[in-house]
């Protein structure tokens, strides 16, 4: 019987032995996960208690600090030690700011970051007994990219489609501006560019930095446009075609933006104030009142009045050649014997003089005599020095090999 006593209690042992290894087993002890690392600013965050906020009506430097327990005078010490970096007046509303307390009981202000914009922030240091402030930039980096399509719509219009920013059409037309009319574009003109794009942060898109090469399809001739500089001091890049041949002309091909021709060059038309057949000696380019009229190139103003039939009208000698004139603005924005440069506004769209309507009536002259300026072949720039020349082609060639590729898989 004793032994058979003793034999139980060694069983009920070994269970209970086997049952605890089993629960031990099939615990769960829940593992807390690590809080992530976050960094900003040039600070680890997890070291603080962070408040984000924007700044709010009424809201001022002096008032946000109050809150933070700092009185009346602290806060004038505060803006006196560092107005020299930092204008608290420049604080706006709607912009963010940071502030990094101790995560301990006292949640003391340690620092505080203002953000005017995406790229700048300036860092107010509370740690020292003298109180810091800093103006900051966040890191940039620069991504390139290549894209080609097929012109849909308007050129912003059909680069947006393409997930571009609206900067880079702007800087394709300023660039493309002597070769191309982008209002007589047809649809599926093919197009290729290669551009950087500027990230804040390595992940926060901040637009189009520059624009690196393009071709554009334009009456069934593709025209490339590649950045070089003849010398290394020179201070703007010009672009060439893959000839080397400048892109930029002497002449701008009108004097407004927007081109919108109403009546051309023509030996007989109908005046539609006289009321007979009559030359008219320009293009008319209608535009509302008040358009800007820039002049097409370089030159000195040879005219600047008013007469009953052109109205208030601008005639700018250009060189020996050349010459242009505005007729019919509303205002004139120059004087006679002023320099101007090409694009420099010269005056405002109006109807004055014989006109029925806000328009400019550009004339050409050439050799002292009236051309019709759209079936003149003006000028380009300064054309490449030819010692130039195998720099510019050993720099081209791999850029237009890379655009044609791209567009290929189009």
């Amino acid at each position: 019987m004793l032994h058979l006593k003793k034999y139980i209690t060694l069983l009920l042992v070994l269970f209970l032995v086997v049952s605890c290894k089993d629960d031990k087993v099939g615990t769960k002890v829940p593992v807390k996960k690590p809080e992530p690392i976050r960094y900003d600013f040039g600070f680890k965050l997890n070291d603080f208690k962070v408040v984000s906020d924007t700044i709010r009506k009424d809201d001022t430097f002096g008032s946000i600090l109050e809150k933070q327990n700092l009185n009346g005078k602290q806060v004038y010490d505060v803006i006196a030690k560092v107005k020299d970096t930092f204008n608290v007046r420049i604080v706006r509303l709607g912009k963010p700011y940071t502030m990094l307390l101790s995560k301990d009981k006292s949640k003391r202000l340690q620092y505080f970051i203002y953000q005017p914009d995406q790229l700048t922030y300036y860092v107010i240091d509370f740690n020292d007994s003298i109180v810091k402030a800093s103006k900051k930039l966040k890191p940039v980096t620069f991504k390139r990219r290549t894209v080609a399509g097929e012109l849909n719509g308007s050129l912003s219009e059909t680069l947006k489609n393409e997930g571009v920013a609206a900067s880079l059409s702007a800087q394709l037309t300023s660039v493309f501006k002597w070769s191309i009319d982008f209002f007589k574009s047809q649809k599926g003109d093919k197009f290729a560019v290669t551009f950087t794009e500027r990230y804040i942060n390595d992940t926060i898109y901040d637009g189009v930095d520059s624009l690196e090469c393009a071709f554009f399809e334009y009456k069934g001739k593709k025209i490339y446009a590649f950045p070089f500089k003849q010398n290394a001091s020179d201070k703007k890049v010009d672009y060439y075609d893959e000839e080397g041949k400048a892109l930029k002309n002497f002449f701008l091909k009108a004097p407004l933006k927007t081109v919108n021709i109403t009546s051309r060059f023509s030996k007989r038309r109908y005046h539609p104030v006289q009321k007979f057949f009559k030359p008219h000696n320009g293009t008319d380019y209608a535009a509302p009142h008040g358009t800007p009229i820039m002049s097409t190139a370089n030159g000195v103003v040879e005219l600047a009045g008013y007469s009953a039939g052109n109205g208030n009208h601008v005639k700018i000698k250009h060189d020996k050649t050349y010459s242009t004139q505005y007729l019919h603005m509303s205002k004139i924005l120059v004087r006679k014997g002023q320099h101007v440069r090409q694009g420099q506004i010269i005056g405002k769209v109006g109807s004055t003089g014989l006109a029925t309507g806000p328009h400019v009536c550009y004339r050409f002259w050439k050799n002292g005599k009236q051309v019709d300026a759209l079936k003149l072949k003006l000028p380009n720039s300064a054309p490449m020095d030819k010692k130039n020349k195998p720099r510019f082609i050993a720099f081209m060639t791999p850029l237009k090999r890379e655009l044609d590729s791209i567009a290929a898989l189009k």
